[in-house]
């Protein structure tokens, strides 16, 4: 099996309208005081368990490199969690000059500590290595390094990050963006993108989300339905909360503004969650992590498919840090591409990937299959009455996703 065929092979459910819900039901817990704070609106903290896992782990000794408009290292919940990192616009500035607030979003979305009310991340022990890039607006300003985005994905893998978070996309592949993203998976990373918001404008697949090597991830909101703009299809690997999450309204970092994060904030809630199972299991490989965040997310339909819309699943950590589910599998092959990570295809006793189906339906009435998204651990709360994070229900029906060629203009900005 090639590189290249591993994701494709996969077999894909596609969704039309996938329900779910990331309920978590606490007794005695409250909201901050104050309604109006920030803090108070990072409704998926709860959902997904973190004051439990923060317990256990926030995610200390794991560094993250966020590829983005660039990271401040001076707002109050960053604060001493941003290292030196690699400006790689050839531009004015260096990689702590946010020149949107984007990336700085980002970076506290994973790492922010919440101090000053400003937003917490979901593993506040992090440290954030920042890679500034180019997006289509200060491309159109300044004059730019055309090779930023490979430049800062090489860079990324030559430093001491264990995942890379890149939260921005373009329409189109490029060949020394694709070896980069080689080279990083070579170098032992983990790499997650966002796959993009355009579900409703073309549904066009995202790079770097749809490289064979990148944990694409798509946008949900509060009760668990995929966001109707994150795009779907084959690059959908894994799914984290994008709606409703508070941003940095603008480059000057003065308040935070509400609206959905998307598959940005997804893809940054997706890093954390990751860090924090690193962190737990410093021995692992990229590997392993991704195999134990596959498994633990919330689905019913069998392990190893794929929903175009949810991927695996809904993303939830706390399965594996609070109760230890999850098989890490061989630590050499990618659960991506089911090949070894150096290249090399796996060992002819793996069990081979389903193939893609265009009619999932029995009956070939593919469009009216009824798919039910539930709970994906039998234990739907632990002996002690601790809910599990992420409890998905609802109906969805499968739809056939025929592969489309568009003519588009080459455009790069936040995922």
């Amino acid at each position: 099996m090639t590189a290249g065929m591993g994701r494709s092979q996969k077999r894909v459910l596609g969704a039309l309208a996938m329900a779910a819900s990331w309920s978590v039901v606490l007794a005695g817990a409250a909201q901050p005081a104050a309604a109006a704070d920030v803090q108070s609106k990072q409704w998926y903290l709860k959902a997904l368990q973190a004051e439990e896992m923060w317990k256990v782990t926030t995610g200390q000794g794991i560094k993250v490199a966020v590829i983005d408009t660039g990271v401040s290292a001076d707002t109050p919940s960053l604060k001493g969690q941003v290292l030196k990192g690699l400006d790689a616009t050839g531009a004015v500035g260096d990689e702590h000059d946010d020149y949107t607030g984007h990336g700085t979003t980002m970076a506290e979305l994973i790492a922010g500590t919440g101090a000053g009310g400003g937003l917490r991340g979901l593993a506040p022990g992090v440290k954030i290595i920042p890679m500034r890039i180019t997006d289509t607006e200060f491309q159109n300003k300044h004059s730019v390094n055309a090779n930023d985005t490979e430049d800062a994905i090489r860079a990324a893998a030559d430093s001491d990050a264990k995942i890379i978070s890149m939260s921005f996309s373009s329409d189109f592949s490029d060949a020394k963006e694709r070896g980069a993203v080689k080279y990083a998976q070579s170098k032992g990373k983990l790499f997650f993108a966002g796959v993009g918001n355009n579900a409703n404008e073309g549904n066009r697949e995202q790079y770097p989300a749809a490289y064979p090597q990148v944990v694409g991830v798509s946008s949900a909101d509060r009760s668990g339905k995929v966001s109707d703009y994150s795009t779907n299809g084959n690059n959908v690997d894994i799914a984290a909360p994008g709606n409703d999450i508070p941003r940095w309204c603008n480059k000057t970092l003065q308040s935070y503004c509400d609206g959905d994060g998307g598959t940005s904030a997804a893809t940054a809630i997706a890093s954390a969650s990751a860090a924090l199972v690193w962190s737990a299991h410093p021995d692992w490989t990229a590997n392993q992590v991704l195999n134990v965040l596959f498994d633990t997310a919330s689905r019913t339909w069998k392990k190893g498919d794929r929903s175009a819309y949810l991927g695996h699943g809904l993303i939830r950590p706390a399965m594996n840090i609070l109760k230890g589910k999850g098989d890490p599998g061989d630590p050499d092959i990618s659960p991506l591409t089911e090949e070894r990570t150096g290249g090399s295809p796996a060992s002819p006793t793996s069990t081979p990937s389903a193939p893609a189906s265009q009619q999932p339906a029995e009956n070939g009435e593919a469009d009216k299959v009824g798919e039910t998204v539930a709970a994906g651990d039998s234990e739907a709360a632990s002996d002690d009455g601790v809910p599990l994070s992420l409890i998905v229900g609802g109906i969805a029906g499968v739809a056939v996703l025929g592969a489309v060629v568009f003519a588009v203009v080459r455009r790069r900005g936040a995922a």
